[in-house]
């Protein structure tokens, strides 16, 4: 998008504003316009943004004088940044400097902006003072430096929250984003006082903080000191005095329900939504198998980034796609969108055939058997795929081929020659974890072809000193072999010009934006897209019958095949970007893939494919202190989660409630157990489990009649803006923050029950008994709200609590955007139990400890090492040796009921190769040799 739309709104304004420019350049180059800056003056920072937003950055005549220097005549103290004007008169507030630039370009003033502009003076500007004082000058940390501020984040996050706009005036950026970021960067670009419960604040950052202007003004001010680069001169500045403000506090307010002012005409709307029960459930979809785009209807494809077949996902690689997705999907259905979710393993390339060799066995039997434990993980974690497929299928060559010789037609493909390393022995050229060497930057003896773990350096496979064939040890020798290019520089402008339609209006997330633009700066350069391999989809080329299509090439494409293998039909999703909206789920090292990649390739193919229309990418998530690691046992992976005792809606809550959305986040046993038993049990698990124990011993298990009193309207509105704020944040994609208001309305029902003590009024006069009927009615009413709401993030307790408090069918498959009664007098509901479990110190304390390094895999493979070196068996502790034996037996009695029910073959192979693989470290651990597996030669 270009500054003009942004600024201007219309193609008239559009005019307006370049000629508005062409004034302000003008005005410029004539000279009589002069910024005077000082050394670390934070007020520069929105100033000089402001001015390359304005496109006048590069004209603008700027002086450095020093911060005594009294630029303006009839001000009794210094004050900088300033602007004389041609007319020889001055601005000297930073707010008054950017509305100048913005009106020259054709801004046009609105309220909303001047209510921000007279907010940031008045309200931040005086905290702000004071934070930035306490970090820079006096060296604070912390609570001293956030604690100032805190409230006046809290107020914009809200505020952009509620509007559910990525920017402080609307749905385009405004000066107020400019001035309020420019004041904020200083202390925000330290993540450590921006923080993460603020997703829409830091969303906004974020944002903001990628566009050039604010890039530039940063690099100029700062200086890469960060905020230590305005020391100097906040310490010739009068330390600023603590605005008087009654004091912050993490504990909910007396009424949380007073945060909000109701208005009389949203407390009306809440009752009459209230009053209008049932029939004011949307009509449910009918099912359909396949499920297809229909005309006139919201067609959503959701796809979430294939996981590489030779892996076991962490809990890092579940959340970062298929969780997400899933959550987006399941509120997709409740919506009534015609929605489709699909995912699949991404088979093919060099990983899986060095997974071959390890395990001795061939590349089909490796995808054979991770598939399955990739099928089974996520069947755990209950992700409601509509189809979960895989690469290596004959559709998968076909579109591939396909894609391929449109771009081979159309001039996009051309042959250059790579020089590789080759094994004579093995006579085959080698991919880069096909060798090992020693690095050339560090020495390290065990570098890989890519690259090297101890210095973490790229390498190319031809820079190793003294390389080795991973498969014979023989040393390789380079050669010159030819491969196929794809000319992404010839396809830039058509992406860009996709990207410009694209990202106008979508919910891309800003790392997806930044990553994308990083891709396009510098140019685009050509991309190889084939490898000398045997495991592949194979290249349709004279010349080329020996190589494979490269993975990174036609991975994404495996998103097509495996809708053609759901339906014959698949066209109608891939091939239909009019009516298909597609999301796409990924980690963000993915992105580039997706938003660059296979766009070109799509776009040079020229056959009307669907493309990503909401590109989610999250960041990382850690494990503790550090990162997940299999070799090293380190944190939790699919597998190993369901061995926990801690059931899967738990894991899914937890990853859901610190999911890495803005910034890299990290997975914690303590602060799992605290969510657990704050969250869940104290709170959302409390208030679904009294609703309904005061509705069964009260009231029989029938729910009572209903008079609303005016503070029980209140109380319908405050849901119904919880709701619509859910919606909101949902429909952006915002998932973690709209988890936050499901426990928020659980938090306003539980203090709505302790306010009222129906147990109380039960027991006294006729008024008291109704007036605790109400009360009861609207509580478990709530609660059946709450259950619909949970359903994409944790489907068994809402499956639980729908089955407890007898919901219609209608009612569970469909979320309404108002609070209506949905169980009215007289409903009978069933058996009400507890719905969660406390986490035990010790227990936490096991499972710390046990996926903290401590787990059995290193130990027993050094010991396999060892024994292959004909050293002496060392015995494992006793404790080791009855884990293994208890697991041993487990996955046994796994094997046998598979068996018995006459399982899926390649699910019985897969827990078949997990006992036999227990069965091995059990006998290193207890010193015993190793028998090698029946049916299989030893290697």
């Amino acid at each position: 998008m270009q500054r003009g739309d942004r600024l201007s709104g219309s193609a008239e304004a559009e005019g307006e504003g370049r000629a508005n420019r062409f004034l302000l350049h003008q005005r410029l180059r004539g000279g009589g316009m002069r910024l005077f800056v000082t050394e670390g003056a934070p007020g520069n920072l929105p100033v000089l943004a402001a001015a390359g937003r304005a496109g006048a950055r590069g004209e603008l005549l700027i002086s450095t004088v020093s911060p005594e220097e009294r630029v303006v005549p009839f001000l009794t103290r210094p004050k900088l940044p300033v602007l004389k004007l041609d007319s020889g008169h001055y601005l000297f507030s930073t707010s008054a400097i950017c509305r100048y630039f913005f009106l020259l370009c054709g801004w046009e003033q609105d309220d909303l902006t001047n209510q921000w502009l007279e907010w940031e003076a008045t309200e931040l500007q005086p905290v702000l003072s004071v934070a930035l004082y306490n970090l820079v000058v006096q060296g604070k940390k912390g609570e001293d430096v956030l604690s100032p501020v805190r409230r006046a984040l809290i107020h914009i996050d809200h505020s952009l929250s509620r509007r559910s706009c990525p920017f402080l005036a609307g749905d385009s950026e405004s000066l107020a984003d400019i001035v309020l970021w420019g004041a904020l960067y200083p202390l925000l670009q330290d993540p450590a006082y921006l923080p993460d419960e603020l997703a829409a604040l830091q969303s906004w950052f974020q944002t903001l903080s990628v566009q050039e202007p604010c890039q530039q003004a940063v690099e100029s001010v700062l200086k890469k000191q960060g905020a230590l680069a305005l020391r100097t001169y906040l310490q010739k500045q009068p330390q600023p005095i603590v605005p008087l403000e009654r004091p912050v506090s993490n504990e909910p307010e007396e009424d949380e329900l007073s945060a909000h002012t109701l208005s009389e005409e949203e407390i009306a709307m809440a009752v009459t939504a209230w009053e209008e029960g049932l029939e004011a459930l949307p009509p449910v979809r009918p099912w359909q198998n396949p499920v297809l785009p229909v005309a006139g209807e919201r067609n959503v494809l959701i796809t979430s980034a294939l996981p590489y077949v030779n892996n076991v996902p962490h809990l890092g690689n579940i959340i970062g796609c298929v969780l997400s997705a899933d959550v987006f999907a399941r509120y997709s259905r409740l919506r009534q969108w015609n929605t489709l979710y699909l995912c699949g393993t991404d088979e093919y390339g060099t990983a899986t055939e060095t997974k071959a060799m390890e395990e001795g066995l061939t590349p089909q039997q490796i995808c054979d058997k991770y598939h399955a434990i990739h099928t089974n993980i996520y069947r755990w974690f209950n992700i409601s795929f509509d189809f979960f497929g895989r690469t290596t299928t004959p559709h998968q060559t076909k579109i591939t081929q396909d894609i391929f010789q449109r771009l081979l037609s159309r001039g996009f493909l051309f042959k250059d020659t790579v020089e590789q390393l080759r094994c004579e022995r093995c006579s085959r050229f080698l991919a880069d974890r096909f060798v090992e060497g020693v690095c050339p930057f560090c020495g390290y003896e065990e570098a890989r072809g890519d690259q090297c773990d101890k210095c973490g350096k790229l390498i190319n496979a031809i820079e190793l000193k003294k390389p080795q064939c991973k498969i014979c040890r023989e040393s390789p020798v380079v050669k010159s072999s030819q491969h196929l290019f794809l000319d992404l520089p010839k396809l830039e402008k058509r992406l860009e010009e996709w990207l410009g339609r694209t990202l106008a209006g979508s919910d891309w997330t800003p790392n997806a934006r930044f990553i994308t633009r990083s891709w396009l700066r510098d140019g685009l350069k050509p991309r190889c897209i084939t490898r000398d391999l045997k495991w592949g989809t194979p290249v349709p080329l004279e010349g080329f019958q020996d190589k494979v299509f490269y993975v990174w090439f036609d991975a994404t494409i495996g998103y097509l095949s495996i809708t053609a293998n759901y339906t014959d039909q698949w066209e109608k999703w891939w091939k239909n970007p009019e009516q298909v909206e597609l999301y796409q789920f990924m980690a963000k090292d993915n992105v580039p893939f997706h938003s660059v990649v296979f766009p070109c390739s799509a776009l040079g193919a020229e056959d009307n494919y669907t493309l990503v229309s909401h590109l989610i990418a999250t960041e990382y998530l850690n494990y503790e202190d550090g990162k997940f690691s299999k070799s090293r046992g380190v944190g939790v992976f699919g597998d190993m989660a369901q061995n926990t005792g801690i059931p899967s809606d738990i894991w899914r809550f937890y990853l859901l409630f610190v999911r890495p959305e803005s910034q890299d986040s990290s997975f914690s046993w303590t602060d799992l157990m605290l969510k657990n038993n704050s969250e869940l049990l104290n709170n959302l698990g409390n208030f679904v489990n009294r609703a309904g124990m005061f509705v069964c011993k009260f009231f029989g298990g029938c729910v009572p009649k209903m008079t609303l009193t005016p503070d029980d309207q209140r109380l319908l509105a405050h849901v119904t803006l919880e709701l619509r704020q859910y919606h909101q944040l949902l429909e952006k994609v915002r998932i973690r923050d709209a988890l936050r208001c499901v426990l928020t309305i659980s938090r306003h029902g539980n203090q709505y029950i302790q306010v009222n003590e129906p147990w109380k009024r039960i027991k006294g006069s006729e008024a008291d008994r109704h007036r605790a009927g109400t009360v009861t009615g609207v509580a478990v009413n709530m609660a059946a709200l709450l259950s619909i709401m949970m359903q994409p993030y944790m489907p068994t307790v809402s499956t639980t609590i729908q089955t407890q408090l007898q919901l219609p069918p209608a009612v569970c498959a469909a979320l309404p955007t108002n609070f209506p009664c949905l169980l009215p007098a007289g409903h009978q509901i069933g058996i009400v139990s507890p719905l969660f479990q406390k986490l035990e110190n010790d227990q936490i304390e096991g499972l710390r400890k046990r996926f903290g390094g401590g787990q059995l895999e290193d130990s027993l493979e050094l010991k396999a090492k060892v024994s292959k070196a004909e050293a002496p068996a060392e015995l494992a502790d006793p404790e080791q040796i009855k884990l293994l034996t208890d697991a041993v037996t487990k996955q046994g009695s796994v094997v046998r009921e598979l068996k018995a029910q006459k399982a899926d073959k390649a699910q019985v192979a897969a827990e078949v190769a997990k006992l036999l693989e227990l069965k091995q470290h059990l006998a290193l651990a207890e010193g015993k040799p190793l028998d090698p597996p029946k049916g299989k030669k030893k290697k």
